[in-house]
């Protein structure tokens, strides 16, 4: 009998599993979701609000794909799972058996409990019905005269940029007394919060939501700030303070869950043919310095290549490599490679750059006895991924890294180039002697 993987979830780790085992074997596959029937890149969804682009242009694959290479889809939401049948429930109380099963289900916004947090007019900015709401309840500024943001990472700076575009007033929320300095040291955090109010929105820190506040008709009408008591009148809240896993059908499973569905480093949870990947999956060890659960686009990629492989007959365990990541807070754009913590640890020197515009710095982390480096953050500034992933490697110094820090750089070569700036500003602080090189880098990795 044909063997038949279900993946509940068509993000980017339940498609890259999905395509994954196809190539390398004729199973029988089936994706499962209730968002949408088709995959899409869930990071440009805000581009498309910004009219960069249409919702089709999200989606990477012809309708076509799917037949051709013989992976079915259900557009239908899970209700259970039975891991004694092997059989899915739905909603519609029809089910679905499976030999093995990959959950994949994502992340969902967060909420506290604030009166009001299911209004119409409410909305995280996560899924595509999240867009439509925002289209809903913001087109204009007319409709809209003021939108609130709640909560102050990735996902609220990206819907305070989409408001921004189409001149909607933006008050946006943030619990800390400067934007994202739970990961960001106090300079990146200061300089994004500047590009926030640059950008005309109305930034307030260090400040709790305490209620949404609906009108006569059930929509929302004003939000109440919890240390004030001001209240300030809005047509739509985004609650963007963070994700958690997508789980909630499955808690009355045999699956062994914390926050997200627990797995070990082969990404297999507790029953033997169920594995978890993506957002919604939770190590029950960490991987070196990472977070048990990380709701990252390239790691939940990285575990659908890795599950596929362990479905198709080989084994192996999902190694993520260095940390890197990167976004973008409006017209400035972030990377960081490595380690480089809101606040250094005990063994750990800092090298901060900044220009004198306000809006590009660099940011290195490194041992302080053996100055080994240990990470980098760039705002404003590219750098190669490939350069650092070498340099974290091989161990090299931070003396090292300023030495190839040209090679490093991926901006345009009309750009502007500060590296000679840069390896004087720390040759000054550290009495160094470091020069500049330009070399090939990849020859000295090569030997």
């Amino acid at each position: 009998m044909e063997e038949h993987i279900v993946i509940i979830g068509n993000g980017i780790s339940g498609i890259t599993c999905a395509r994954h085992i196809r190539k390398s074997s004729n199973k029988r596959i089936t994706v499962i979701s209730g968002e949408t029937e088709h995959f899409f890149s869930r990071t440009a969804l805000m581009y498309v609000y910004m009219g960069h682009m249409k919702f089709e242009h999200t989606q990477p694959y012809e309708k076509w794909f799917w037949e051709k290479n013989r992976i079915d889809l259900v557009r239908k939401y899970v209700a259970s799972i039975n891991t004694v049948t092997n059989e899915i429930v739905f909603d519609d109380n029809t089910t679905l058996s499976y030999n093995k099963l990959v959950i994949a289900t994502g992340a969902k916004p967060n909420k506290f409990g604030w009166p009001g947090q299911d209004l119409d007019g409410v909305t995280g900015m996560y899924h595509k019905q999240d867009l439509e709401r925002v289209e809903q309840y913001a087109p204009n500024n007319t409709t809209c005269k003021r939108a609130v943001i709640v909560g102050g990472g990735l996902i609220g700076i990206e819907l305070a940029e989409m408001l921004h575009s189409r001149n909607i007033p933006t008050t946006f929320l943030v619990r800390e007394n400067s934007f994202w300095n739970v990961v960001l040291p106090k300079e990146e955090s200061a300089m994004i919060n500047r590009e926030i109010t640059d950008n005309h929105i109305d930034l307030r820190l260090g400040v709790n939501l305490k209620s949404i506040n609906a009108d006569e008709n059930g929509q929302v009408k004003s939000i109440t700030i919890a240390e004030t008591g001001e209240e300030i009148e809005c047509n739509l809240v985004g609650l963007t303070a963070g994700v958690s896993p997508n789980i909630d059908f499955i808690k009355d499973s045999e699956i062994e869950t914390g926050r997200g569905v627990k797995v070990n480093q082969y990404l297999e949870t507790n029953i033997s043919n169920i594995y978890a990947i993506g957002d919604c999956a939770e190590q029950h060890e960490a991987i070196d310095q990472r977070r048990p659960i990380e709701a990252v686009w390239y790691t939940g990629r990285m575990m659908g290549e890795t599950v596929a492989q362990t479905l198709c007959g080989n084994r192996i365990m999902y190694k993520p490599g260095h940390w890197f990541n990167s976004a973008k807070f409006f017209d400035i754009e972030y990377q960081t490679y490595g380690w480089v913590w809101a606040q250094p640890k005990d063994h750990e020197a800092r090298f901060y750059w900044e220009h004198d515009d306000g809006k590009k710095c660099i940011h290195i982390n490194y041992d302080k006895n053996t100055h080994e480096f240990l990470g980098i953050n760039t705002l404003g500034i590219r750098m190669r991924h490939e350069f650092f992933d070498k340099i974290l490697t091989h161990k090299k110094s931070v003396e090292y890294v300023l030495e190839y820090l040209a090679d490093a750089n991926f901006d345009p070569e009309f750009y502007k180039l500060y590296e000679k700036d840069i390896v004087a500003k720390f040759n000054q602080e550290n009495g160094a002697n470091i020069q500049l090189k330009k070399k090939s880098w990849k020859r000295i990795f090569s030997h």
